[in-house]
């Protein structure tokens, strides 16, 4: 991993306050088992601790440390990030993110939500803090600062103070902080959301890559980035035995802002136009494949490459059968559709988003569109999300949401005529990949063997989806699968 600091690191490391190896206490495990993040419904997370780093804070009566955790309760043993706050008297207005009480009367909170850890963490990751010395090496972290994309950024966030946070609701992987800041004379400064990675990995975070990178090369479409902090572990899997992985990230906060799911989903509510909106973003979807494509690596789409993406979408549509039967009257079909992969010219891989949809695009007024969230697909493991991949893939992302967006007014007004949202998406989709071919110059719909196998695998991935977390909405996925295996087939005849 490439060094980013801009020589003010801040060193921490700190010792094992379970040991080793121990268990931690069961109150711990049920919280951990209810959160979001944690993603083991039904089941209750049996967490050890592999090692802890503490985060310096000014608070009185205040220690923070961030644990580093496997959930040996799943074959797969996750790694998992738990930033917990000990407090030796109740938090005010605390209660929702009280842990539970630790040893000697200790209230132990979640850390993103103790007004503490927010400071502290900012000045961890500006460089304006140091740790206490370590008494091992079991884990450590420490912050760096990351080239901004505006002049300014970095001098604003540096001179800012931390009046106030609160975390962002609904997510499901991580946990967001957003900061508000003030500058040296009391006035509102810019704000700042911390992204705080829940599930840990060995290797580069692509959102800690992707954007400083984006950045860098001058574009508008991403928000600034300013910081991060990198972790080292214990793991033997690893060469010297060691780990190192990103554990948080933090970016300029655009405030008032929609995601594009939001504003699409107005707008096919109220059947309102939005195709111009979809060429625009088409453009930005282009004008960012684009920048990265200059500044990361790329290669050519070997014939081991290609057999690894279909055998890829053959396990999928395999592991979804199971869990969805409905998917089996079309089993062969599927197969046939990604079959055509192998034959069909490959362009040049390079960097992408990997999990891009209208829900990972900001709407700023003013600004335009803004991609954020380059972190990849969480299913897929690290050492396949910080690789080169096909650019068509997120243009596929795209297209299945808007139909996604078409099939939700579907849902929510049975009385209306389906024909209507129906062609709300499908002039979205030509609006978007005319944008689209309009920046980039290649028109994706040239490319159609691949791009109906991946719009088609990101269907079958719907379907488990709604499988396990609303089931009463399977019908949106089925009939997108039913619907591109029509058009496939026919533009195979």
């Amino acid at each position: 991993m490439g060094e980013r600091g801009s020589g003010r690191d801040a060193e921490a490391t700190g010792h094992l306050a379970f040991g080793r190896g121990t268990a931690l206490p069961e109150y711990v495990n049920l919280w951990v088992s209810r959160q979001r993040w944690y993603g083991g419904t039904g089941r209750v997370a049996a967490l050890r601790s592999i090692g802890e780093w503490t985060l310096p804070t000014t608070e009185p009566g205040v220690s923070i440390r961030t644990h580093l955790v496997l959930d040996t309760a799943s074959p797969e043993l996750p790694l998992f990030q738990l930033p917990l706050t000990e407090r030796g008297s109740p938090l005010a207005q605390g209660q929702a993110a009280l842990v539970g009480r630790g040893t000697g009367d200790v209230f132990v909170y979640d850390a993103p939500h103790d007004p503490a850890y927010a400071p502290a963490l900012m000045s961890f990751i500006l460089g304006r803090a140091s740790s206490p010395a370590a008494r091992d090496h079991d884990a450590s972290a420490h912050g760096e600062t990351l080239p901004a994309g505006a002049a300014d950024a970095h001098s604003h966030a540096h001179a800012a103070t931390v009046v106030a946070s609160r975390v962002v609701s609904g997510e499901q992987s991580n946990t967001s902080i957003i900061v508000d800041t003030a500058d040296a004379h009391g006035n509102p400064s810019r704000p700042i959301i911390c992204k705080v990675f829940r599930a840990v990995h060995h290797g580069e975070n692509p959102d800690v890559v992707l954007q400083p990178a984006l950045a860098e090369a001058g574009s508008r479409f991403v928000p600034a980035p300013l910081g991060c902090v990198v972790g080292e572990w214990d793991d033997p899997g690893q060469p010297g035995g060691r780990a190192r992985g990103h554990l948080a990230f933090a970016q300029e906060f655009l405030p008032g802002v929609e995601d594009a799911w939001r504003v699409a989903l107005g707008a096919a509510e109220a059947g309102e136009d939005f195709s111009a909106a979809a060429r625009t973003l088409g453009e930005a979807t282009a004008s960012v494949h684009a920048d990265l494509a200059r500044a990361m690596p790329t290669r050519e789409a070997t014939p081991e490459f290609i057999q690894g993406v279909l055998e890829g979408m053959r396990e999928r549509l395999r592991a979804a059968a199971q869990e969805v039967p409905a998917l089996a009257a079309h089993g062969s079909a599927i197969e046939a559709v990604f079959g055509r992969v192998r034959s069909a010219p490959w362009p040049r891989l390079q960097r992408i988003h990997g999990d891009y949809h209208l829900g990972q695009v900001l709407h700023a007024p003013g600004r335009g569109w803004v991609l954020v969230d380059f972190e990849g697909e969480p299913l897929r493991p690290m050492h396949e999300r910080d690789q080169p991949d096909v650019a068509l893939r997120d243009v596929a992302g795209m297209l299945r949401s808007f139909s996604y967006a078409a099939g939700t007014i579907i849902m929510a007004h049975p009385e209306r005529d389906p024909a209507r949202a129906a062609e709300w998406a499908t002039a979205c989709r030509r609006a978007f990949l005319d944008g689209y071919a309009a920046r980039s110059g290649r028109d994706a719909r040239g490319d159609a063997a691949l791009l109906d196998a991946f719009e088609l695998d990101k269907a079958v991935y719907e379907t488990v989806y709604e499988t396990r977390n609303r089931p009463a909405w399977l019908p949106i996925p089925l009939a997108a699968v039913r619907s591109l295996l029509e058009a496939a087939g026919g533009a195979a005849r």
